[in-house]
């Protein structure tokens, strides 16, 4: 069994979204930029621990403002959160964002993730 922390499920999100699914969401707003993770059930499936397991960690992500929970809509990054997973798309997964993304719309990404904050 992995050790939780709030990078691992950050990468785990990662993961998932560009090798696994090979589809990312990403919302555009006047207000800046926000990247819906996994569910909480598909990131505990992936990282092979019970679903009750990654909840605190959520809860956790939440109070330092890193996503935000939102009912029938799903977890979605905070500027602070979306500023994460630009980082970890830039570095650990730079050419699986590319390829999913194409150059011209990561830049983008990135310049409106680095932006907004």
């Amino acid at each position: 069994m992995v050790d939780l922390d709030i990078d691992v499920i950050f990468d785990a999100a990662l993961h998932i979204q560009l090798n696994i699914e090979k589809t990312i969401s990403i919302n555009f707003t006047e207000s800046g930029v926000s990247i819906k993770f996994p569910t909480t059930r598909r990131l505990a499936e992936f990282l092979e621990v019970p679903h009750y397991y990654v909840l605190p960690y959520f809860a956790m992500m939440e109070k330092d403002a890193l996503v935000t929970r939102a009912e029938r809509v799903g977890i979605m990054t905070t500027p602070k959160g979306t500023r994460k997973l630009i980082e970890l798309m830039s570095t650990r997964y730079r050419c699986e964002t590319e390829l999913l993304l194409g150059p011209i719309v990561f830049q983008e990404l990135v310049r409106h993730a680095l932006d907004q904050l």
